[in-house]
């Protein structure tokens, strides 16, 4: 069973979430507040978290980059905030799709749906191949070829790559990357991961200096680009 997390103040709101997600076989939690849907995130790991971003005790915002600093989970913002800039907020921060208030219900599940197959793998991990110009990431095999030839990579390099391959496309936060790679007690170690983003493009970039697939997002993270 797909598990969610409803973040929302709004009792009936809830309820109502809660009553249609159970009718389609989801399991469900809620939650009222950032302090407590964190704390319902740690202890339950859902699939797939709804997230209103006016809480009463945090900014939903904020919960986002929480969540973002250890799980991947898709992140369904569900907002009366209709202007773009907050849009562009709350997606920067790391959520997947913004849906504004008022709603339809069919919407709503229609985008859930959409966004756990987009978390599930697309096949298995023999189709975990990734072929853009001259470079070819196997990650089932866990090996990489730079125009036809191998690239040999520390267990460190590989880790850091691999978790930017399974993102293309998508900026990967520097606090998830440091934990991800070096472990939860990691986070502001950012030199680490300039020191290794460039050990990276000198072996897998054609030209390290302006790098065509490892793109740094300046104060915010790094991202793998086909």
């Amino acid at each position: 069973m797909t598990r969610v997390l409803v973040i929302d103040d709004e009792p009936q709101l809830v309820r109502a979430l809660v009553i249609n997600l159970k009718a389609r076989t989801y399991e469900v939690d809620a939650a009222h507040d950032g302090t407590g849907a964190l704390r319902l995130a740690a202890a339950r790991h859902p699939d797939v978290v709804i997230l209103d971003l006016g809480l009463p005790d945090m900014d939903g915002v904020d919960v986002i980059k929480e969540l973002r600093g250890w799980t991947r989970v898709p992140i369904l913002v569900l907002s009366a905030r209709h202007s773009s800039d907050e849009k562009v907020k709350a997606l920067d921060a790391g959520a997947d799709d913004y849906v504004t208030k008022p709603f339809g219900m069919d919407e709503l599940l229609a985008r859930l749906r959409a966004a756990v197959r987009r978390a599930e793998p697309a096949g298995g991990e023999d189709d975990l191949l990734v072929e853009t110009g001259g470079l070819t990431v196997d990650l089932a095999a866990k090996k990489v070829h730079r125009d036809g030839r191998d690239v040999r990579l520390t267990p460190t390099e590989w880790h850091l790559l691999e978790v930017l391959v399974r993102n293309t496309g998508r900026l990967v936060g520097q606090k998830q990357l440091l934990q991800e790679v070096w472990g939860p007690s990691y986070g502001t170690e950012t030199n680490y991961l300039r020191v290794y983003m460039a050990q990276l493009r000198r072996k897998l970039e054609a030209d390290p200096s302006h790098p065509r697939h490892f793109i740094t997002e300046p104060g915010m993270g790094y991202r793998f680009e086909k």
